[in-house]
C-alpha cells in the first residue's frame, strides 16, 4: 500500500489541474491520514487560486491607470517612529510581472517580507530608495520630509514610467503623470511592492542602528514607541537619532 508521504509527494509533483483530477483516485482510500491530506491540498489549491485572482485584480486596477504602460509604485515606511529616518521606495516592475502575495507590508510576516523583497528587487526593471534623516524631519516636519524622500526616489529612476502611483500623497517635484491612492499599498500591485522594499530596507537600517544605540530595542521595534522603547527614553534619555519633535511628551511628564 502506498504510504501517505508517497501520496503527498506524487500529488505535489503534479500541476494543479492534474492534481485536481487525481484527487478522486485517492478519495477512495479510507485512511484518515490520506483523507486529511486530500482536504489540506484542496484547501491549499483554493487559497492559491484566490491569491492569483487577487493579484490579477490589483494588476488590472493599475494597468487601467497607466493605459497598459509601466507603473512606478511609491510608498514610505517610518512616519510614526520616534527615532530614525523615514524611508521611501519607488519600484517599477515589468508589465507582465505577477509576484504572488504582494500586499501592504504591515499585513505580511517578517519572513514573507524578506522573501518578497528578494523577488521584487531581482525582478524590478528599476527601484530606488529615498530617505530623510531625523534632523530633516525635525526641521520641516514628517509629512514634508516624506514627500522629499519620495521625490528623491522617483526622480532618480533610470526608466520612464507611464504613471507614478503614490500612497496617499502628491509629489509636487515629480513631472511624470501621477495619481495618489488612499491605502494604495493594499490596492495597487506596484505600491504594495514599494511598501515591502521600503519596510525591509528601513528595518535593516534600524537593526544596524540598534548596535550603535543600544538600550532602546531598535532591532525589535524599529523606533516605534513600544513600552520597552518608552521606558528606555525615560531612563536613559533620547539618543542622537531620536526625533526631537516627536518627544514633547517627555517634557510634560
Amino acid at each position: 500500500m502506498e504510504s501517505i508521504q508517497s501520496i503527498k509527494d506524487s500529488l505535489l509533483a503534479l500541476s494543479r489541474e492534474e492534481r485536481s483530477k487525481r484527487f478522486s483516485f485517492y478519495e477512495a482510500d479510507e485512511r484518515k491520514g490520506v483523507q486529511n491530506l486530500i482536504k489540506k491540498l484542496k484547501r491549499d489549491d483554493e487559497l492559491l487560486d484566490k491569491e492569483i485572482e487577487r493579484i490579477k485584480k490589483l494588476k488590472e486596477f493599475e494597468l487601467k491607470l497607466s493605459n497598459g504602460g509601466l507603473v512606478c509604485g511609491v510608498d514610505e515606511v517610518g512616519r510614526g517612529p520616534l527615532a530614525g529616518p523615514v524611508v521611501t521606495a519607488a519600484v517599477v516592475l515589468p508589465i507582465d510581472s505577477e509576484i504572488l502575495y504582494i500586499n501592504d507590508s504591515k499585513k505580511l510576516s517578517k519572513k514573507k517580507r524578506e522573501e518578497l523583497y528578494d523577488i521584487i528587487i531581482s525582478e524590478a526593471l528599476c527601484y530606488r530608495i529615498g530617505l530623510r534623516s531625523h534632523e530633516r524631519i525635525d526641521e520641516i516636519n514628517i509629512r514634508n520630509a516624506t514627500i522629499e524622500a519620495m521625490e528623491e526616489a522617483v526622480n532618480s529612476l533610470e526608466v520612464v514610467p507611464a504613471v507614478v502611483l503614490v500612497d496617499a500623497l502628491t509629489l509636487p517635484k515629480v513631472t511624470y503623470p501621477q495619481k495618489n491612492i488612499i491605502k494604495g499599498d493594499a490596492k495597487s500591485y506596484s505600491i504594495g511592492a514599494a511598501s515591502i522594499v521600503a519596510k525591509v530596507t528601513r528595518d535593516r537600517m534600524m537593526e544596524e542602528l540598534d548596535s550603535k544605540y543600544p538600550g532602546y530595542g531598535f532591532s525589535k521595534n524599529s523606533g516605534y514607541g513600544t513600552k520597552e522603547h518608552m521606558d528606555a527614553l525615560r531612563e536613559i534619555g533620547p539618543s542622537e537619532i531620536h526625533r526631537k519633535s516627536f518627544l514633547s511628551f517627555l517634557e510634560k511628564e
